[in-house]
């Protein structure tokens, strides 16, 4: 049987992809509206009697907001877990996977040690118990990488 002279060129892969663009601004847009929402639009529970928030159709959802933030950051990562984005191939899903892991990891690990007092941890004091969902997700996300690694 002889040998193929075929040869196998490789082609560089595109870092800058429509897919991965999509990924890094919904991951981006869910840590904002995580944020925006706990800074600016959450009302203070200490000051009493409670203020109404602005605006208030953000104001209105009230712990929905978290769910919200929450969702378009894990479809983003899901979404950059794609072999045409940089983090769904190679290295980069390695990467992905042991950092959602950790990620997730450290949530459910922070919220166990502290959950006696949560009123000095940022977003986590609202969440209460629903930290357990936010370590899970990550960890989820982080099987997701898992399915893509060769």
């Amino acid at each position: 049987m002889a040998k193929s002279s075929a040869t196998y060129i490789e082609t560089p892969a595109k870092t800058l992809s429509v897919r991965f663009v999509i990924s890094l601004l919904l991951i981006v847009a869910g840590i904002a509206w995580i944020v925006f929402y706990y800074v600016s639009v959450r009302p203070d529970p200490t000051i009493l009697p409670v203020p109404k928030a602005t605006p208030k159709a953000i104001g209105d959802l009230g712990n929905w907001n978290y769910l919200i933030g929450f969702g378009l950051l894990m479809l983003g990562l899901s979404i950059s877990a794609h072999p045409s984005t940089p983090l769904g191939r190679g290295r980069g899903v390695v990467i992905g996977m042991l950092g959602c892991f950790l990620i997730g990891l450290i949530w459910i690990c922070t919220f166990y040690v502290f959950s006696n007092d949560l009123s000095n941890l940022p977003v986590m004091n609202d969440l209460g118990q629903w930290n357990l969902g936010v370590g899970i997700a990550f960890m989820a996300v982080g099987f997701t990488f898992a399915t893509r690694w060769e």
